[in-house]
């Protein structure tokens, strides 16, 4: 399943500003269901993942090069809030106890 969210920046008086954030994930496993949410207003993306209670899992964010920039976890339900987000592209992997459950692109502009 292929998901695409978008988020825009818009200025006090209603026109569009310049940042834009937009993710595309991909579930590979269907008993989870992982959320990835942008919000270009704050710079920020809201990540949580429905599976299996007591669970933990783990967002890694990649850059272009395959270099990982960033790095988070929460548990089945809770949602964590990625920050400060510098522009440019991004691939990321969701895991949980070593089992890959999705991926997916976020791009900042």
């Amino acid at each position: 399943m292929l998901c695409v969210c978008v988020a825009t920046t818009t200025l006090a008086n209603g026109t569009p500003a310049a940042d834009t954030i937009s993710i595309e994930k991909s579930n590979v496993k269907r008993s989870y269901r992982i959320s990835l949410y942008p919000d270009a207003n704050q710079k920020v993306v809201f990540f949580s993942v429905r599976g299996s209670e007591g669970k933990v899992y783990q967002l890694y964010v990649f850059d272009i090069e395959g270099k990982l920039v960033r790095q988070a976890e929460t548990r089945n339900k809770e949602t964590i809030v990625i920050k400060n987000i510098n522009k440019g592209v991004y691939h990321f992997e969701v895991l949980s106890d070593d089992v890959h459950i999705g991926n997916g692109k976020i791009a900042v502009r």
